[in-house]
């Protein structure tokens, strides 16, 4: 787990290197994917690039699930690094500082190691099963909050919340009546590591996607937290869905969320 760690490490230090040099550069080198919002710069290829390398000299063998590269070598190998060169894209382009380099480790479909990277503000978090987690090399854990009407929430909307009334919506709006606010920072890997560092005490979101949230979710676990389904089940990654907190509101942040009702329109 050490040596895991340690290799990704080094992919996310280099990868924050190449964001930190395209920042403010991009000029005309941004493009969308498809849906409005969903974007994509030369910043995140060029990330991205330079993690594959690192990865692919150091595990030749292991299969990888990369945002901009997809799928990549044999997805029945038991070791499937999840990638996200770029988390915050849209913050990145319009120079919002809260953005990340995200590299999570999958280990027969369990995430066991995450590195979690904020060049802006030099923050590195790190995680690895049985190793705890750390911010900038130094130990973290999740907050005590025990109560919602005195917690800090946070969450993000998925890039297809103008098409479906599944838009999470209704929950920001149920949620910031019971707490002490809810803030969207629009970068899911963050929003994970705040919850391990303690700056916030729950999360959840819908329509993420795998690269999104394995690094993330042995951060919190290894940092006391708790991670799972909206209804408290385990998590399945390929939902797109996720719930975490600092383990002392799970519960009740979970009914909370079940007993919303969806919204049945949205102009």
């Amino acid at each position: 787990m050490q040596i895991f760690l340690d290799i990704a490490t080094e992919a996310a230090l280099a990868a924050g290197v190449v964001l930190q040099d395209y920042l403010g550069k991009l000029e005309d080198a941004i493009t969308e994917k498809g849906r409005p919002g969903d974007l994509v710069t030369i910043a995140d290829k060029a990330s991205e690039q330079v993690i594959l390398e690192v990865l692919g000299r150091h595990f030749p063998q292991h299969s990888i699930l990369a945002e901009e590269s997809g799928k990549l070598g044999n997805q029945d190998n038991e070791f499937l690094w999840a990638i996200d060169p770029l988390d915050g894209t849209t913050n990145y382009a319009h120079q919002y500082p809260c953005f990340a380099v995200s590299i999570g480790l999958l280990i027969n479909g369990v995430p066991k190691v995450g590195v979690i990277y904020d060049p802006f503000r030099d923050e590195l978090f790190r995680a690895a099963a049985g190793l705890g987690a750390t911010r900038n090399r130094r130990p973290i854990q999740v907050s005590q909050t025990a109560e919602l009407s005195k917690s800090l929430l946070v969450s993000g909307f998925a890039y297809d919340r103008r098409e479906t009334a599944d838009n999470n919506y209704a929950e920001f709006c149920h949620l910031t009546h019971l707490t002490q606010g809810v803030r969207r920072d629009g970068a899911a890997a963050l929003d994970l590591a705040y919850v391990a560092c303690g700056r916030v005490d729950g999360y959840w979101e819908r329509g993420i996607a795998p690269w999104d949230v394995v690094a993330g979710i042995i951060l919190v676990q290894e940092a006391g937290g708790n991670v799972t389904a909206y209804d408290g089940s385990p998590m399945k990654i390929e939902s797109g869905r996720i719930l975490a907190t600092n383990g002392h509101l799970h519960d009740s942040l979970s009914q909370e969320l079940m007993q919303v009702p969806r919204l049945s329109s949205w102009t």
